[in-house]
């Protein structure tokens, strides 16, 4: 189906979303509690999956007080946890559609509780284990966060943790979003192969003024992130745009969509490029395989 340049401009101007239900990773603050609040005020009911439980019941009475009709309920969930993903998994109920937000950029080396690098960890594998392990429940679509640091992702699948490779910190965050848009393509193929109306599609917030660039340990870093999120930046609600249009309107499987001006950093939704690597087919089949065996998960259908 075509997709036109254009999709919306403003989240009131999403469809009605009363009867369906979301779950949205990460949403206790930036683009996750802006879909929160949009997706709760076109009447969808949404789990708030949080690594932080208290905040996480802030974030939600902060939607509830705008008078949202849709149900706002928190859960506990760390992506950077197989243990915490298997609990929240197993205790879902159906949903519509998953989204997932969580996510981290640029940190110092470290490792999730289960010995993977904390990016690619927590970005990808986390979300991996979670999609596959929720697909069973899930009637209409999973939504994936890109970035356009993917366009300088390079990807070992034989050391995604960069053990022989020396670690930077974006670099590392690179890989993490072009596993990412290679996990949300073979996904579809798997999905379009099982015979299954669930769609795979993907976005990215382009330039958005979020905390996400503040946890770099690198002090002239977040010095000038913050100031080009207050100069050049995008307001979280118009970030959270192309997550709306992906997570709600009438898409194809293995859709893209990002900011539609300057570059693709800034502006209303439409399509977005990615880059040669995220079309490789071949290896986006051996990260699925990597994925599979690194988090004891597998497509389910």
């Amino acid at each position: 189906m075509p997709i036109p340049s254009s999709l919306i401009d403003h989240p009131g101007q999403i469809p009605s979303q009363t009867g369906r239900r979301f779950v949205v990773t990460g949403a206790t603050g930036g683009l996750g509690i802006e879909l929160t609040r949009a997706l709760a005020t076109a009447g969808a009911d949404v789990v708030m999956a949080v690594r932080n439980t208290t905040a996480g019941e802030q974030a939600a009475e902060r939607v509830r007080r705008t008078g949202a009709p849709g149900r706002v309920e928190v859960r506990q969930l760390d992506v950077a946890d197989l243990a915490s993903i298997h609990a929240f998994a197993g205790d879902l109920e159906q949903v519509d559609v998953l989204i997932n937000n969580a996510g981290i950029m640029g940190v110092p080396q470290g490792q999730t509780v289960d010995g993977f690098e904390m990016q690619i960890g927590t970005n990808h594998l986390g979300h991996f284990a979670l999609t596959n392990l929720v697909l069973p429940k899930l009637t209409d679509r999973v939504v994936l966060l890109g970035s356009h640091a993917h366009w300088s992702g390079r990807l070992d699948v034989d050391d995604l943790d960069h053990a022989t490779r020396r670690y930077g910190g974006y670099p590392a965050y690179a890989q993490s979003k072009l596993a990412t848009l290679l996990f949300m393509g073979e996904l579809q193929r798997r999905l379009t192969a099982a015979g299954s109306s669930v769609r795979a599609v993907g976005a990215h917030p382009g330039y958005t003024a979020t905390g996400i660039t503040m946890h770099t340990g690198n002090g002239l870093f977040t010095s000038i992130s913050r100031l080009g999120n207050l100069v050049a930046g995008m307001k979280p609600w118009r970030g959270a745009l192309p997550v709306l249009a992906a997570a709600t309107l009438d898409i194809p499987g293995d859709t893209y969509l990002g900011p539609r001006a300057a570059g693709g950093f800034l502006g209303s939704p439409a399509p977005a490029r990615r880059s040669r690597a995220a079309s490789d087919t071949g290896l986006a089949a051996d990260l699925w395989q990597r994925s599979a065996s690194l988090t004891g998960v597998d497509f389910p259908l």
